[in-house]
């Protein structure tokens, strides 16, 4: 097995940790912890089966951060169409769901995906099926 020849700096770590404490994104975290577990001196293996990361993805997660810094270890925009339903909208239905149906005009009292899809058009103006409300 070859053994990972990277040149990190020394305030690598103190960086992987104050990165730890900042992050939200819940991949990114295992994604620098796994690589500040290698910055200690863990072996990619040992690491890999400790936190069940692939391999191959911890170790392009170690060059990336070598290479970029905390940067490296942020995901990368994705090909495909974006979601329809993005946090701020996620966020938006929470609120009125937490609202009495009957002041938005409703004839029962509690919601339904498709009262709901339809609220959110007349607020937001963003078009969602009962199914994707639902799924939130």
């Amino acid at each position: 097995m070859r053994t990972l020849k990277l040149h990190l700096p020394d305030e690598a770590l103190p960086t992987l940790d104050t990165y730890l404490q900042q992050t939200k994104a819940a991949r990114v975290f295992r994604r620098a912890q796994a690589v500040r577990e290698v910055v200690k001196g863990q072996r990619l293996h040992t690491v890999s089966d400790a936190l069940h990361v692939p391999y191959a993805a911890l170790r392009q997660g170690v060059h990336r951060f070598a290479r970029h810094g905390v940067q490296g270890l942020t995901d990368r925009p994705r090909s495909g169409r974006p979601p329809t339903v993005t946090c701020e909208l996620a966020h938006h239905l929470d609120r009125l769901v937490d609202h009495d149906p009957l002041q938005h005009g409703s004839s029962h009292s509690p919601w339904s995906c498709q009262e709901l899809a339809a609220v959110l058009v007349r607020q937001t103006g963003v078009h969602l099926s009962r199914e994707s409300v639902r799924d939130v």
